[in-house]
């Protein structure tokens, strides 16, 4: 099966500065792909060059098995941006009008209404958009061409839990209709919940890649016991090489039982226990060394 794009080799230098250095991943038809990693890793400017927005110092972006222009994507792919700015003084409905006109081929109004949940706010004026509404409404403008390729850059950074949860919905939606999408996030929650193949970057390169699961059961073996600090002597943490984060003692084992038959013996208290199964973002902390919203 040839996959929807290849990205081969992909370099882009400012001056000394290698923003995205030598970057390999294949995406294949109906996937969620997630490309995942702190603020300057290389996110934007990896989506940038694949949509055909900025060009690279070397390598290539293949759709389809073949180079593609900035003209033959135009029309295939759709885009929501990390920063958009809407046309004051419009409403949703007007501004969903006047985004149609840039396309040969756009999806009826209605539809977009729908899939995008417009109903509630179609005569607001743009500007009386809160956030949760403003990102719907960029999402609806990002799919009015009906594109095979969609790229989400970011979109639910500023949101509430709620509203996020809102826009994973619709996300779910888009990939049930056979669509493609990208999507850039560092909230590895949500990568968890959308993502069927992810790419994590860290200045400039990739550093790992497969689905959350490969990477999970790749690399960890245990879950983590956290426990209140105050509340395990000093001495059993230093003898047992346990981590202390914060105002938490943080235990990794494989037997859980048996630790926990541990830390009765050692008359610690198990108020405030609390097992943990590694996560995307427990694995970033393991590959890179620092925090992944550093």
């Amino acid at each position: 099966m040839t996959p929807v794009i290849e990205v081969k080799g992909l370099t882009k230098k400012y001056g000394e500065l290698n923003a995205v250095d030598g970057v390999d991943f294949t995406i294949n038809q109906g996937q969620c792909f997630g490309l995942l990693g702190p603020n300057g890793a290389g996110k934007t400017t990896t989506i940038e060059i694949m949509e055909g927005i900025i060009k690279p110092s070397s390598g290539q972006v293949n759709y389809y098995g073949k180079t593609a222009t900035t003209t033959d994507i135009s029309q295939q792919i759709g885009i929501q941006f990390q920063h958009t700015a809407l046309q004051d003084f419009l409403t949703v409905k007007e501004t969903l009008t006047l985004f149609s006109s840039f396309y040969q081929q756009t999806i009826s109004h209605e539809r977009l209404i729908e899939l995008c949940d417009l109903g509630d706010f179609l005569s607001r004026d743009n500007r009386l958009l809160s956030g949760g509404q403003k990102q719907r409404l960029l999402l609806a403008l990002a799919l009015i061409n009906d594109p095979d390729i969609v790229f989400l850059d970011e979109p639910t950074t500023g949101l509430d839990p709620q509203a996020r949860r809102n826009f994973w919905q619709l996300i779910g939606k888009i990939k049930a209709n056979n669509k493609t999408v990208i999507l850039t996030t560092h909230y590895m929650d949500e990568a968890e919940q959308l993502c069927d193949d992810v790419a994590i970057m860290d200045k400039g390169k990739v550093i790992e890649q497969g689905t959350p699961e490969q990477l999970l059961s790749r690399h960890f073996k245990d879950v983590f016991i956290n426990l209140p600090k105050e509340d395990i002597d000093k001495q059993i943490v230093a003898e047992n090489n346990w981590l202390i984060e914060g105002n938490k003692v943080v235990i990794s084992t494989s037997t859980v039982e048996q630790t926990l038959a541990y830390l009765i013996k050692q008359n610690i208290s198990l108020t405030g226990l609390h097992v943990k199964s590694p996560n995307l973002d427990d694995l970033f902390l393991k590959l890179t060394g620092h925090s992944l919203r550093e």
